[in-house]
């Protein structure tokens, strides 16, 4: 260690770190929230008079100085004001952190239950669609291959997005998290020559995903207006509502590879 280091180091005490850690994750937040954003330019600027007036005493321009060191007291209540949306979205960043677990079970909760209201309305008025929810394994590739949406997962949203003549109607909505990553997108049926006959498209491509990840896949018919459950490459028919929950809610937690012995018979694939 060099010896000018020292004297810091002897200095620091267990609050001092975490004192200085906690500060870095604020800052480190704070950038995430402005990057790419017109508050960016803003803090550049005031950067750039930061330099100016650290050049101005130092060349002893004192004019120079005099004006900018009369802007000072009036900085904070601006920067307040410039960067208010950008301290209410740190703020909210903070609030969604998941403390001790209980706002990711409740979140969880919320996300499920607006699904559930979503497929419940599809299935009054007779409207097809198809979700997939991603698990550990990714969907990037089925992502990509629909339109970028990264909104939060709300009933309107999904029923608008399968409403009859929209423009993302066609496809099957990703979700990730507690986002709906992108609609419209298409997904591998399976080869199964047994399933080929006996499903429509929504559920062939429904079992086609799950047969290459962990996800799970809803599938809401358009003729019968019952609700199909894919998982592990399995096709569970005619889901009642509250099974849906329980799936979903399982799904979340992690434990959506699990067998649960309540189960329905399940339409598994034929070997070919």
């Amino acid at each position: 260690m060099q010896p000018f280091l020292l004297p810091i180091v002897s200095k620091l005490t267990i609050l001092s770190v975490i004192d200085i850690l906690a500060v870095a994750v604020l800052i480190y937040q704070f950038v995430l929230i402005i990057r790419g954003r017109h508050a960016a330019h803003i803090l550049t600027g005031l950067g750039v008079l930061l330099v100016v007036y650290l050049g101005a005493v130092w060349a002893h321009l004192n004019l120079l100085r005099s004006v900018l060191s009369a802007l000072a007291p009036y900085s904070a209540f601006a920067l307040i004001v410039m960067f208010q949306s950008e301290i209410r979205r740190l703020l909210s960043r903070i609030g969604r952190f998941r403390w001790l677990g209980l706002e990711g079970d409740l979140e969880r909760r919320e996300i499920a239950d607006e699904i559930v209201l979503a497929v419940q309305n599809m299935i009054d008025a007779k409207i097809g669609a198809l979700i997939v929810i991603e698990r550990e394994i990714g969907l990037r590739t089925f992502i990509e291959s629909g339109v970028a949406l990264d909104a939060v997962v709300s009933r309107d949203l999904l029923c608008s997005i399968f409403e009859r003549g929209g423009a993302l109607h066609d496809g099957a909505v990703i979700i990730q998290g507690d986002r709906v990553a992108a609609a419209a997108c298409f997904l591998p049926l399976t080869t199964n020559p047994v399933m080929l006959r006996r499903m429509g498209t929504r559920h062939r491509a429904a079992i086609g995903v799950t047969e290459e990840s962990d996800a799970l896949a809803i599938v809401v018919s358009e003729e019968t207006a019952q609700i199909a459950i894919a998982a592990r490459g399995d096709l569970e028919p005619d889901v009642s509502m509250e099974r849906l929950q329980e799936r979903l809610t399982r799904h979340a937690a992690g434990k959506a590879g699990a067998r649960d012995p309540q189960a329905k018979p399940r339409l598994k694939q034929a070997q070919p």
